[in-house]
């Protein structure tokens, strides 16, 4: 098995210690082999083709970062052809939220949401799915 190295704030890796201790793993390394499997699946599991989906991608992060912000506009724009709305909200008095309402094709999507959580000091990133397809009523994907 090869061996690399990755960065996360300290507060992250304290979480992933109490995670490792509450729930018996055997350290760092098999939680985030878990994590990642996961993030892959989820993306391959949404792959649903032919379908017209709208997404909202909810982004969270502390309040008054401006280089946060300019670098969400920057995919904002990276991605305007999928992007039909986006709303910018104060929670709380210490974060910020995002809301982009997106609609295309999975691939897409998957692009748009990597390159939000690649953006550093994002705190959270969501994105329910709601299918367009014929019939989208009775049978919505779950996420």
């Amino acid at each position: 098995m090869s061996v690399g190295s990755i960065s996360m704030p300290e507060v992250l890796l304290e979480h992933i210690d109490e995670f490792v201790d509450e729930h018996g793993y055997s350290g760092w390394s098999e939680v985030i082999r878990g994590s990642t499997r996961t993030l892959f699946e989820e993306f391959q599991a949404r792959n649903v083709d032919g379908q017209q989906h709208i997404y909202t991608v909810t982004v969270v992060f502390e309040y008054c970062q401006p280089t946060i912000q300019r670098r969400l506009t920057g995919v904002q724009h990276e991605y305007d052809a999928i992007v039909s709305a986006v709303t910018h909200s104060y929670v709380g008095n210490q974060y910020c939220m995002e809301l982009f309402v997106l609609e295309e094709i999975t691939e897409a999507i998957s692009g748009f949401v990597n390159t939000i959580r690649a953006v550093p000091d994002i705190l959270a990133v969501d994105y329910p799915i709601t299918s367009l397809s014929e019939g989208f009523r009775d049978h919505p994907i779950q996420t």
